[in-house]
């Protein structure tokens, strides 16, 4: 297991022990137009790190960096029952072909934004204000959570690590998106 930083202790100071752990199901996207699934890093990188925190891989693919084809893997998930959350790597900076941020934005109900806001906070923490570049996102769309990183392995590393396995723990307190989960349809 990876060292601890400070702000991993103190999430883990949150987790109220006496709930039970419930596994969530994760579908993992690589958005790239030279990857394939051997020489995949991050999505590898994804894939370890929700399973060793007692997750399920729900599905796994690698798209080009296409909108169109990004909308269409990502919402054939969203209609499905058994994917509760969609976490991307790749595809989410400035140049002309990142368009994963505005791919997955057609297909949220409800924005996020203080993912990315976090995601960029804890980044400049490492990379200074080449965080700029990064346009991680996340929101909602039905029932499903859909999160954006960007395509490094230290990116996922952060995003995962630092916000995402405490929000999809159901043990974190004050409070965390798996106990949303069943209300998130409500009119």
């Amino acid at each position: 297991m990876a060292l601890s930083s400070p702000g991993m202790q103190a999430e883990e100071k949150r987790l109220d022990l006496n709930r039970p752990f419930i596994p969530i199901h994760i579908a993992v996207l690589s958005v790239s137009d030279t990857r394939d699934i051997e020489s995949d890093k991050s999505g590898a990188k994804l894939v370890k790190l929700l399973e060793r925190d007692g997750h399920h891989l729900a599905d796994r693919a690698i798209v080009k960096d296409d909108a169109e084809a990004i909308v269409e893997k990502v919402a054939a998930w969203v209609a499905d029952p058994k994917v509760q959350v969609v976490i991307s790597t790749g595809g989410t900076g400035i140049t002309g072909r990142d368009v994963t941020p505005e791919a997955f934005q057609r297909l949220y109900d409800k924005e996020i934004p203080g993912f990315g806001e976090l995601f960029r906070m804890i980044s400049y923490q490492k990379i200074g204000t080449s965080t700029l570049q990064s346009r991680a996102s996340g929101g909602l769309a039905n029932d499903t959570f859909l999160f954006c990183l960007p395509g490094s392995s230290g990116a996922v590393s952060d995003g995962w690590e630092e916000i995402l396995r405490w929000q999809l723990d159901n043990r974190h307190m004050p409070c965390n998106f798996v106990e949303l989960m069943p209300r998130l349809n409500e009119q």
